[in-house]
């Protein structure tokens, strides 16, 4: 695939270089009647004809790519309370952008066609017409005004967190380039912090402030846990640049900047283990072992160890391009039972008991 994309590519870049020295010939020709490269009727008629082949050919592989490649319904993995809201959003907005897309190119080639250069010939046009104008930027406004509406009415739903639910409080810390998650202890408070006070010496590396009472029971890990069905209220810091905690399968993103705090919330609905037992998941880890075991024969030829079978795990990913090992800045969610999530997190370590004396 890879060598054919090449290939094409190729092609291409030779046509266009090729169009280019014709257009430097038209350039250089003093008069019409001395130069051999003006076209004529047949060849207007021919590129007509190219314009509507390449049309079809646009809505051919259009149709291949949603029958082989294409994951229908788009989008049928969300694991948070908003999710389905968000996925149906993206689904309205991919549709009417395919609607116009296929519309527009339509006219754009067929255009192209009917007033194919002739001589004698002249196309119909309107120097001014009220009428058409006001169509084409009503209809727009209308339907984007539809869409900003629907998607400012769901952002304020998503970021409107009732702190009166009682969610769970989760800081995310984002340093180049790992993650660290702190939890508010028993009091589900979170205890003050800054980058000032870090203190490797002492372990304290989130920079808590020792001297705050609702610090001391925080905890500090480097994994993510969170109870089904629990809202969880994230805080997120960082201590460096500008990163992004992005958490795709919950529909979740939030930018982490330095010097202030920023948060996000939703409810996870879906455990680990159910996700991994869903169709399309199961069919997706079998794809990718497949192709680990086949990669991992080479590596076997080699002396090398073979690759590990992938098990899936929801990830907090960064998702800005925060440095040259941005691409390694992930930490595993583990979304499980309530009863499950209380038994980890009372194997944790307290803040007041993790610093160093």
């Amino acid at each position: 695939m890879t060598a054919l994309l090449t290939i094409i590519v190729l092609v291409f870049i030779l046509i266009a270089i090729w169009q280019m020295v014709k257009i430097f010939d038209l350039a250089q020709a003093k008069n019409e009647s001395t130069t051999p490269g003006v076209a004529t009727d047949k060849d207007n008629t021919l590129n007509g004809y190219l314009m509507m082949g390449f049309l079809a050919f646009i809505y051919l592989i259009t149709i291949v790519c949603f029958l082989k490649w294409g994951d229908l319904p788009l989008m049928s993995n969300s694991a948070s309370e908003h999710g389905p809201t968000i996925d149906n959003l993206m689904i309205i907005s991919m549709v009417l952008i395919f609607f116009v897309q296929t519309f527009t190119q339509f006219l754009l080639h067929y255009f192209a066609y009917k007033y194919k250069g002739e001589k004698g010939k002249k196309a119909l046009f309107f120097a001014d017409n009220n009428k058409l104008e006001a169509i084409w930027t009503i209809i727009p406004v209308i339907v984007l005004a539809g869409l900003i509406i629907y998607g400012l009415s769901t952002w304020i739903n998503i970021m409107g967190v009732d702190e009166s639910d009682d969610p769970l409080v989760v800081e995310l810390y984002a340093q180049q380039f790992n993650w660290k998650a702190r939890y508010g202890g028993a009091d589900n408070t979170l205890g003050k912090a800054n980058v000032r006070l870090i203190d490797i010496d002492r372990a304290n590396i989130l920079g808590l402030d020792e001297s705050d009472p609702n610090a001391q029971d925080d905890v500090i890990t480097n994994e993510l846990h969170l109870p089904v069905g629990k809202p969880v209220l994230f805080k997120m810091r960082s201590q460096d640049v500008l990163h992004s905690a992005y958490m795709p399968h919950f529909r979740a993103q939030m930018n982490c900047v330095p010097g202030m705090i920023t948060q996000f919330g939703f409810t996870p609905t879906v455990t680990t283990t159910d996700m991994r037992q869903t169709p399309q998941m199961v069919e997706k880890v079998e794809n990718i072992n497949k192709i680990r075991v086949e990669n991992s024969k080479k590596l076997i030829a080699k002396g090398e160890d073979a690759l590990e079978r992938y098990e899936f795990d929801y990830l907090l990913l960064c998702n800005k391009i925060c440095g040259k090992s941005h691409y390694n800045m992930q930490m595993k969610i583990v979304v499980e039972s309530q009863e499950e999530y209380d038994a980890w997190i009372a194997e944790q370590k307290e803040f007041k008991n993790s610093l160093v004396n």
